[in-house]
């Protein structure tokens, strides 16, 4: 047991890094959809109040926002399950007990991601929703 310990140390140690980058990773993608959709309805708090003051309900509001931040990820999602699959070879080695494309993983972390996205394309979609037309339009 501590010679296959020993063996595998420097392949767990590998994998520990990768899992901990890779949740650093997840986190900074969270926060980036965040603030990239929070700048967007911020800029357009205009055009969301003159939606809504022409009688456009606070769920197609919702609705407008969070398909925006859907878009992007579906995009982001496609190019990354690309390169991952193209890179899989290089990080093989890295691995114990799954397989280079295990599909498993590959369709959970694709889910983990959508959700993340879609959480943080939801939170400013919500701000979005609230917003008081007579207010958003006095302001520009």
């Amino acid at each position: 047991e501590d010679h296959t310990g020993a063996a595998t140390f420097a392949q767990r140690l590998g994998g520990s890094l990768l899992g901990v980058f890779g949740v650093l990773a997840l986190l900074l993608a969270g926060v980036g959809i965040y603030g990239v959709i929070r700048f967007n309805v911020s800029q357009r708090t205009r055009e969301i109040g003159i939606r809504m003051a022409m009688g456009a309900q606070r769920v197609q509001v919702l609705g407008m926002i969070v398909m925006q931040g859907a878009r992007l990820t579906g995009v982001g999602l496609l190019v990354g399950l690309a390169a991952s699959v193209l890179l899989t070879q290089f990080l093989a080695t890295l691995l114990l007990n799954v397989g280079a494309r295990d599909s498993a993983t590959f369709v959970g972390i694709t889910l983990l991601l959508a959700a993340v996205a879609l959480l943080a394309s939801f939170l400013p979609a919500r701000w979005a929703a609230r917003v008081d037309p007579v207010v958003a339009l006095r302001n520009e």
